[in-house]
């Protein structure tokens, strides 16, 4: 890094002031973007790139005339779950449907300007796309990675700029004359390969996420269903019926807005069953109910399973949390939620977390799941189960791999998302020429 930026490192944080006035960092310039470096330009967004919106001209446009054939048709959903990396596609277009499109090139930059506004990735395949969509193409100056990180930055400025309607969009003349700060190429070079490498990182970190959750579901499939067998077990499995060994608590019916930010009772909404991403719930994040409408609730504890009875889809029947830690907490299940406390000898604490992914236990919900708009458990579906199940010894053992495996997959999670915050903080300092690498 040379002097300049080094001495732009030491004034930059309080920019320091000159007759009353802030002064500008040494080498730094006051533009219509804000503070930017001395050889840095200010440039509309449509002198950097062609910017060509995408086509789809045939009516009406869901005719299966056009479908089904080898051209992949993005749609801003392909582009919003990219990341920034567009690998995959939803739709593809024939040969007449390319006919009322228009393909772009391998590599070809992705924009959305409709629905979820200013999400951005680089097509690793030739690819059609709607009016939805615009195709970037960056000049011979500008390097299509930067750009790519500098849209992405600019993300809450762009749906700043959408113009209201059935839904929300940016036409080409509001983006054309978006005003960027632009590096040197030597610059902009430096700049993407820094956060592409991030990049690398979080994909490495995504493909060995991936991996460990097919491994723990594998798993699953083999221990609950006794496919395999642990060491040292070897006992017949005893069916049993859920009902003769549980408990139902009653929980209250509250909805979020009755809730509190402090206070001594902490209350589980369904939404926090379908939110948590693990299958045990530690209660110290929950809000509050009001200690009045809490008094005739019944108070949870450590093994208590939580299930939601409600789902819009049926991959969401049966979901429930196993609380933890609950000892330093006076907790209470609320709305659309049935509070199970079962017998610990026969079902253990830690393998209860488990049991909503017992094959004979949640194919039993499904089936029994009713309703229009959602899918209903209710208690009596829960109660009339007759599965088979190991003694709680081998359920020890069971819970224990299994949570080992979770833990692994927490805190690689937490290590993505301390990278991501990473490159969040790299992007804010090297996309405004806070931090020069050159």
């Amino acid at each position: 890094m040379n002097s300049e930026a080094s001495e732009i490192r030491e004034v930059s944080p309080g920019y320091g002031f000159t007759a009353g006035k802030p002064a500008l960092p040494v080498g730094y310039k006051q533009t219509e973007v804000g503070v930017i470096p001395k050889d840095w330009d200010v440039l509309k967004f449509g002198s950097l790139a062609e910017i060509i919106r995408g086509k789809f001209s045939a009516r009406p446009r869901n005719d299966p005339r056009f479908y089904g054939g080898n051209y992949p048709f993005l749609q801003t959903g392909d582009v919003t779950r990219s990341g920034s990396k567009i690998s995959s596609f939803t739709q593809t277009l024939n040969e007449e449907g390319v006919k009322v499109s228009r393909l772009f090139p391998k590599g070809t930059l992705f924009f959305t300007i409709a629905a979820n506004i200013g999400d951005i990735g680089i097509s690793e395949f030739k690819a059609a796309c709607p009016d939805s969509l615009v195709a970037i193409s960056p000049d011979s100056t500008v390097d299509k990675v930067w750009l790519l990180y500098e849209l992405a930055s600019r993300k809450e400025d762009f749906e700043a700029l959408a113009s209201p309607g059935a839904q929300l969009n940016i036409n080409l003349e509001k983006l054309r004359p978006y005003l960027l700060p632009v590096p040197p190429l030597d610059e902009q070079l430096a700049i993407a390969t820094a956060l592409r490498d991030v990049d690398f990182l979080l994909e490495d970190l995504d493909r060995l996420i991936a991996k460990k959750r097919d491994i723990k579901q594998a798993t699953m499939q083999q221990l609950l269903t006794g496919q395999t067998r642990l060491p040292g077990f070897e006992e017949e499995w005893k069916t049993i019926r859920l009902g003769d060994h549980v408990t139902f608590l009653k929980n209250g019916v509250n909805s979020r807005a009755e809730l509190l930010g402090d206070g001594n009772v902490r209350y589980l909404h369904y939404g926090d069953i379908h939110a948590s991403g693990t299958s045990v719930l530690n209660p110290d994040s929950l809000l509050f109910l009001p200690p009045n409408k809490a008094k005739m609730l019944s108070r949870l504890q450590d093994g208590d399973l939580i299930f939601a009875d409600a789902s819009e889809d049926i991959d969401g029947v049966g979901k429930s949390v196993e609380l933890i830690n609950v000892a330093r907490n006076e907790v209470v299940a609320g709305l659309h939620t049935i509070a199970a406390r079962f017998d610990s000898k026969v079902l253990a604490d830690g393998f209860k977390a488990y049991l909503q992914f017992c094959p004979e236990f949640i194919e039993a919900l499904r089936r029994l799941a009713a309703g229009t708009k959602v899918y209903a458990t209710t208690r009596s579906h829960i109660a009339g189960i007759e599965m088979r199940l190991p003694d709680v010894d081998e359920q020890k053992a069971i819970s224990t791999i299994l949570q080992d495996m979770d833990d692994e997959i927490k805190a690689l999670n937490q290590r993505r998302d301390k990278t991501d915050g990473i490159k969040q903080a790299m992007m804010q300092e090297l996309l405004t020429g806070k931090t020069r690498l050159l």
